[in-house]
């Protein structure tokens, strides 16, 4: 399964152009896209999710297309989710509601959704919160009641717009442990800026850097490059360990070797 970007162009003004001929394949159940501020993540993000569309060029998910009419698109976004940095929880409804009223957006039975959001929640650990109102949610609850909303219509394939963005280091924790468990039923992909974020979650790194894919490969590969190709060793964590340090610095060579 793969989600493909086929010479992909796209702008937001008519002088500048964020992508020019883009091509990309993740095929990997959890990658990482990486890039500093105004890469152009969250656009190849929402490029993915259908949610925006592309000058020239397609992007396909199992070799469907959403632009080839309403059937593909309908398709598409029931097997694409999308979670945006920000979880805007809809007022007057309770969890397990919202979690419902996902599902019943992308063509489910009301009946069908609201028995599978109960299912989902527990998949997110929200069982106990089904009946609290959304607004009352923790930033991490938040993003874990967004997963809820993806699981609830069975999709395949999640995009995750910085997902621990905010987040204190013990709910990250709880986050990356959450998309660890996922990936073995769901593809993952999650945008982010912060390289320790890496450790033990994602077997694949996409570097993008001004609208360019700088990097792309095996984690592993990703760590060698940092000065002195030092992988990072077993038990390295997201605490400040090894496995951050070579992140980090593997990052910035990609980065400033372009600047």
């Amino acid at each position: 399964m793969a989600l493909e970007f086929h010479r992909i162009d796209f702008q937001y003004s008519r002088k500048t152009f964020l992508f020019t001929g883009l091509d990309l394949r993740i095929d990997h159940p959890a990658t990482v896209l990486l890039g500093p501020n105004g890469a152009g993540k969250s656009t190849l993000m929402a490029l993915a999710a259908s949610q925006l569309s592309p000058r020239r060029g397609l992007v396909t998910w199992r070799g469907v297309n959403p632009a080839t009419g309403a059937g593909h698109r309908a398709a598409y976004r029931r097997a694409v989710a999308w979670l945006p940095q920000q979880i805007t929880p809809v007022p007057g409804l309770t969890v397990r509601e919202q979690v419902a009223y996902c599902g019943w957006l992308k063509g489910m039975s009301r009946t069908a959704a609201w028995q599978a959001s109960a299912g989902a929640l527990a998949r997110v650990g929200l069982s106990g919160l089904a009946d609290r109102a959304g607004h009352q949610l923790s930033g991490g609850q938040l993003r874990r009641m967004g997963i809820a909303g993806c699981l609830a219509h069975h999709s395949e394939l999640i995009l995750m717009d910085e997902p621990t963005a905010g987040l204190d280091p013990t709910q990250r924790a709880v986050f990356r442990s959450l998309v660890e468990e996922l990936t073995g039923e769901v593809s993952v992909v999650v945008s982010t800026h912060q390289t320790e974020d890496l450790a033990g979650t994602y077997r694949q790194v996409v570097v993008l850097d001004r609208g360019r894919v700088r990097f792309q490969g095996a984690t592993e590969e990703f760590h060698a490059l940092a000065p002195g190709g030092r992988l990072p060793g077993p038990g390295s964590g997201s605490d400040g360990g090894s496995g951050t340090r070579s992140a980090e610095a593997a990052y910035a060579s990609l980065i400033e070797r372009e600047t």
